[in-house]
């Protein structure tokens, strides 16, 4: 049995990677991209900033629909889907010379990108072992943290040393090997007793509603808060999210059972993954100025440093895996929690001076702490849903990791300007050098901006101390059969 399930682990960790790596890889090659199409830096995002829009509006989509036809028909699909957008990505811009190709092609690739991330989770609960599951979701989990971690690194490579099409063309051989591996080894499951309607308004509802969300959080700070677009998508977005949580409410077979949060349980754990994957953005994306503009670190440097978090994630991912059937999911979110608490604790104290085993510390103790969450939390979710939800529940946790990686960043921005703007009101400028002053106006940024994730942190171990470990009936079964 064991050796049965390691090509389909194999399988569902390459999409989950892959689909991961596809939302940071782009990141780093916009200059780059820029430059062959003569646009500003504002209009070039939308290569980035696309996939991410068509990845949110699908995800819950594309897990209702695997929970009617079957895991195995979107999978291969999706990364069909998936390969073929990255081939036209690196292709049809260079064939037209059009930005609008490569846009549209990234929206194709983020369809596909949807349909494989949405139910990787799905398939871990539907067709490993129970005494397997934590083990299987570990490595899972950590390659789809791993493929976030290390885009801008291999974007970098790959932009410099051969082009910017090569960030695409990556995808192509490892989609075409998912593709043969996963035709073989992903069992086909009887649909007798499975959901057989689809809500197509509610469908509508939620693409349109995540779109216009995501898309008010990614450009305000480039078009102004306060502006008239940025505020109206928003003002949108919650009429239309708030509309599809009302009617998934009074259908019998909704993309989203919402009633499911009826469970504290389900409610607290979800809230996990989501506060998790928001504390992250914060360091993600304000670490690397830090490095730069206070540490004094070149790119490279700054890069091997973010390394660790990665490297921690990693080992800690498997380590997860090893122990989540020994303790149990809830004793691990909990010590898991207090280390990656103890890991934001550390990083509100980084100043000027600070060494950089110091940072390094930090980051190994918040990627040791975000390996050693993700595995539990992700399999309490899965198990705790009735079998039914399977790729609904499935769709959801890929939506909880990078809907709050999007909303963070922006979020952060806005503190870390506030934490330089009141520093820079109360500061006494003539005691001091400019370029002393220039560094303790960032680092108060810096600071103010570390301690959102520190408090996110501390409501984080509350609610893994809040949560219990239930498992549905419907997998205690599986494991009495």
């Amino acid at each position: 049995m064991k050796n049965r399930n390691i090509p389909l682990i194999i399988a569902i960790s390459l999409a989950t990677f892959m689909a991961a790596l596809d939302g940071t890889i782009v990141n780093i090659a916009l200059p780059t991209i820029s430059e062959s199409f003569a646009l500003s830096s504002t209009s070039v995002s939308w290569v980035a900033t696309i996939y991410l829009l068509v990845m949110a509006g699908c995800v819950l989509i594309f897990g209702k629909i695997s929970d009617i036809i079957g895991f195995k028909q979107v999978f291969l699909s999706g990364f069909i889907l998936f390969t073929f957008g990255s081939f036209i990505c690196g292709f049809l811009p260079e064939i037209t010379g059009s930005f609008l190709t490569l846009v549209g092609s990234r929206a194709l690739q983020g369809v596909g990108g949807a349909m494989i991330t949405a139910i990787a989770p799905a398939m871990v609960t539907a067709f490993i072992p129970m005494n397997m599951k934590g083990k299987a979701m570990g490595i899972i989990m950590t390659m789809a943290g791993l493929g976030t971690a290390i885009g801008p690194t291999v974007g970098g490579f790959l932009t410099q040393y051969l082009s910017w099409h090569w960030i695409f063309y990556i995808n192509v051989p490892v989609g075409i090997i998912a593709v043969l591996l996963g035709s073989r080894v992903i069992p086909r499951i009887q649909l007798q007793d499975r959901i057989r309607t689809f809500d197509k308004a509610g469908a509508i509802l939620i693409f349109v509603g995540l779109g216009f969300l995501l898309y008010g959080f990614s450009e305000g700070s480039s078009l102004g808060w306060t502006s008239p677009v940025i505020l109206g998508s928003l003002v949108i977005a919650v009429l239309l999210l708030g509309t599809f949580i009302w009617k998934e409410l009074h259908i019998p077979d909704p993309i989203l059972e919402v009633r499911l949060f009826k469970n504290r349980t389900f409610l607290f754990i979800n809230l996990v993954i989501f506060l998790v994957f928001f504390s992250l953005s914060g360091i993600s994306y304000l670490l690397p100025f830090y490095l730069k503009y206070v540490g004094g670190y070149s790119v490279s440097e700054a890069g091997l440093i973010l390394t660790s978090l990665s490297v921690a994630m990693m080992i800690a991912g498997i380590i997860a895996g090893m122990l989540y059937n020994r303790i149990g999911g809830r004793v691990l979110s909990i010590i898991a929690a207090v280390i990656l608490l103890a890991g934001y604790y550390l990083i509100t104290h980084l100043r000027v001076d600070t060494p950089t085993s110091y940072v390094v510390a930090c980051l190994l103790c918040i990627g040791f702490g975000l390996g050693l969450i993700i595995t539990p939390v992700s399999n309490m979710i899965m198990t705790g849903a009735p079998r039914k939800y399977q790729g609904m529940v499935s769709s959801l946790t890929s939506l909880e990791r990078f809907a709050p990686m999007s909303i963070g960043i922006a979020i952060y921005n806005i503190i870390f300007i506030q934490g330089m703007s009141a520093i820079a009101k109360h500061h006494d400028i003539t005691r001091n050098a400019p370029a002393e002053i220039q560094l303790k106006v960032l680092t108060a940024g810096f600071d103010l901006a570390f301690l959102l994730s520190f408090l996110v942190g501390i409501l984080i171990v509350i609610l893994t101390i809040m949560a219990r470990y239930e498992v549905h009936p419907d997998y205690l079964k599986e494991d009495s059969v």
